[in-house]
């Protein structure tokens, strides 16, 4: 039983990852029907967040950083801010 969830879990992150990926690629197609302004600010602000869960299911699942307390609040700190980072510099610019 261990030797299948041990499998699992690579393939529930991928599957998340193709998810996130998908969802993200048909955003950004749509962003250039969306009139100017707010929703094309919106639209780069979702594709942030995506690329933030992303950058997360990597860093827990492949990286082995779920079991990891202080590791992955670190990971979590650095991805976040830069992602927050990158968030303002988006609104701002």
């Amino acid at each position: 039983m261990s030797s299948a969830r041990h499998t699992a879990a690579p393939t529930r992150a991928w599957m998340w990852l193709l998810g996130l990926s998908a969802f993200a690629t048909l955003l950004s197609l749509a962003r250039s029907d969306f009139p100017g302004g707010w929703a094309i600010d919106a639209a780069n602000l979702a594709i942030l967040a995506i690329g933030w869960a992303k950058a997360r299911v990597i860093l827990w699942h492949y990286l082995g950083l779920a079991g990891t307390g202080l590791w992955r609040q670190g990971f979590d700190f650095a991805v976040t801010a830069y992602t927050l980072l990158l968030m303002a510099l988006t609104v701002l610019g």
